[in-house]
C-alpha cells in the first residue's frame, strides 16, 4: 500500500528560481534565505521519496483566460519547463508518474471531484521552484512528480474548505493504491503578497504565521477562511494559500513540524518553508 510520509508548504517565488539559474546565491540580498534553505535540503536528501505531489498553480504558460479547470491532474510521463517569456528554465525536465496519476484521477471522480485530465502541459516556476527549494541543482531531479494544478487566478476559485476536502480524498485514493511506495505532498504559492493596486507590496507575517501555526495544531481554522479573508489580510495574490491547505488534507490529523522558515522579503513577498511528517 502507497502512504503519505511527509508534507511541505514553499512559496513559489519566480525569483527565487531566477536567483538559483544565475548563481546569486551569495549576493547580500539573498545569503539569508538560501541559508534559511539549508535545514530543509538536508532533510529531503535523507528523506526521499518515490513520487512527489506538487500543487501549484499556473501563470499563464499551461492555460489562459480562453480555458480555466479549477484543478487539474498531470498524468503524463514527462513535463517540460516551460518558456514564461525569458526562455525555459535550464533545471531537469521533470518525470511523472502516470500510473499512480490516473489512480489518484479515478479515485478523485469517484469520489465527487470534478478533476481536469492534462496529458501535455509544460510546468512553469509554480512548480520547478519548489524543486529547487528542496533539491538545489541536480542533474536529474531524485523523485517523480505528479503535477495538481488550481486555479487561483479567475474568480471564482475553489474554497479552502474544497481544498482541504480535496487533501482528505488524495490521502484516501493513495492509501488505496497497491503499489508499495512512499509518496510526498507539497502545498505551494503565497504567502502574503500583493503585486499591483494601492496595496502593492503588502505583507502580513501575523496572518501567515498564524495560518502556519493552523497547519499544525488546528488546521480546520484555516478551512473557514473565505476569500475575502485572504484579500484583505493577505494581499490579491495572499489566495495562493488554499493550496497549502490541500497539502495539509492528505495528512494525519495529528502531525509533526520538522522545519519551519519564513523570511521576508523574497521579491516583495513573504516566503514561507514548513516541513511536517505524518503521524500514521
Amino acid at each position: 500500500m502507497a502512504k503519505i510520509f511527509s508534507g511541505m508548504g514553499t512559496s513559489h517565488i519566480p525569483a527565487v528560481g531566477a536567483a538559483i539559474d544565475h548563481g546569486k546565491q551569495g549576493e547580500d540580498y539573498w545569503q539569508d534565505y538560501f541559508k534559511g534553505l539549508e535545514p530543509a535540503r538536508t532533510w529531503h536528501a535523507q528523506n526521499r521519496p518515490d513520487v512527489v505531489i506538487i500543487v501549484y498553480n499556473d501563470h499563464a504558460s499551461a492555460f489562459s483566460l480562453e480555458q480555466i479547470s479549477t484543478f487539474t491532474i498531470g498524468v503524463s510521463n514527462k513535463f517540460l519547463p516551460a518558456d514564461e517569456g525569458y526562455g525555459p528554465r535550464k533545471v531537469p525536465v521533470v518525470q511523472g508518474h502516470p500510473a499512480l496519476a490516473w489512480h489518484l484521477v479515478e479515485s478523485l471522480v469517484l469520489d465527487e471531484f470534478d478533476m481536469a485530465i492534462s496529458n501535455n502541459m509544460p510546468v512553469d516556476h509554480g512548480l520547478t521552484v519548489p524543486l529547487s527549494v528542496a533539491y538545489d541543482t541536480p542533474e536529474e531531479w531524485p523523485v517523480k512528480v505528479i503535477p495538481l494544478c488550481v486555479n487561483v487566478i479567475q474568480y471564482p476559485q475553489p474554497t479552502a474548505k474544497r481544498c482541504h476536502d480535496l487533501g482528505v480524498a488524495i490521502r484516501k485514493a493513495i492509501h488505496s493504491y497497491g503499489e508499495d511506495i512512499n509518496v510526498s505532498i507539497w502545498g505551494t504559492g503565497g504567502l502574503s503578497h500583493q503585486l499591483q493596486g494601492e496595496r502593492a507590496g503588502v505583507i502580513n507575517a501575523e496572518f501567515d504565521t498564524v495560518f502556519m501555526d493552523n497547519l499544525v495544531a488546528d488546521p480546520i481554522a484555516n478551512t473557514k477562511l473565505t476569500h475575502a479573508d485572504f484579500i484583505r489580510e493577505a494581499g490579491s495574490e495572499g489566495i495562493e494559500m488554499i493550496m497549502w491547505n490541500i497539502m495539509r488534507g492528505a495528512m494525519a490529523p495529528k502531525v509533526e513540524e520538522l522545519y519551519r522558515f519564513y523570511h521576508v522579503p523574497v521579491s516583495n513577498t513573504a516566503y514561507g518553508l514548513q516541513i511536517l511528517k505524518d503521524s500514521e
